[in-house]
């Protein structure tokens, strides 16, 4: 109910009622309404960070999620560590709309299981500091992205990015088969 509370007062009671739920949230925390999360207790935030409308921060089943200081999180983003899986953002991250960061996938690799039924794979993703992900962008498990780095709207990270790099543009390839 809280995350819907509308103007100053709604940031206001959520800035005092988050800093009870969450493991940390540092100072000058704002969220605009709609911030939604799951398992707050494995959630920490630092200083100075801002969250835009129907955001969400899930870190559910031995899952962390660990955010810097000096963060930008634009509308609708998704920060999902649930299924086991850790994700650390560093310090003066910008994340612009509509991204999706997710640190589990479902498990693939047998295929006589229903994928609906055969789990989750745990991994991580690590963003270093002074890092620009732009709108529509999807960040997958086990990749890091070196600090400095630009990664421009609607691509899809699945392996590491050096640092100081500019990312841009997918190319699907087949991977393999499952048989």
């Amino acid at each position: 109910m809280i995350s819907y509370f509308p103007g100053f007062t709604g940031i206001y009671l959520r800035r005092i009622i988050y800093k009870i739920l969450f493991k940390k949230i540092g100072k000058k925390f704002y969220s605009e309404i709609g911030l939604f999360f799951t398992c707050p207790k494995k959630i920490e935030i630092g200083n100075n960070c801002n969250f835009m409308r129907y955001s969400s921060l899930n870190a559910c089943e031995e899952s962390k999620i660990i955010v810097g200081n000096n963060i930008r999180v634009n509308y609708n983003v998704n920060i999902n560590a649930s299924n086991g899986g850790e994700i650390v953002i560093g310090d003066n991250v910008l994340i612009g709309q509509n991204t999706v960061i997710r640190a589990a996938n479902h498990n693939t690799k047998d295929r006589h299981k229903m994928i609906i039924d055969a789990g989750h794979v745990r991994g991580t993703i690590i963003i270093e500091d002074n890092v620009w992900i732009g709108a529509n962008c999807v960040i997958l498990q086990n990749v890091n992205i070196g600090e400095g780095s630009v990664i421009a709207a609607g691509t899809v990270i699945t392996k590491d990015v050096e640092r100081n790099s500019v990312i841009a543009g997918n190319k699907q390839a087949y991977v393999k088969s499952r048989l």
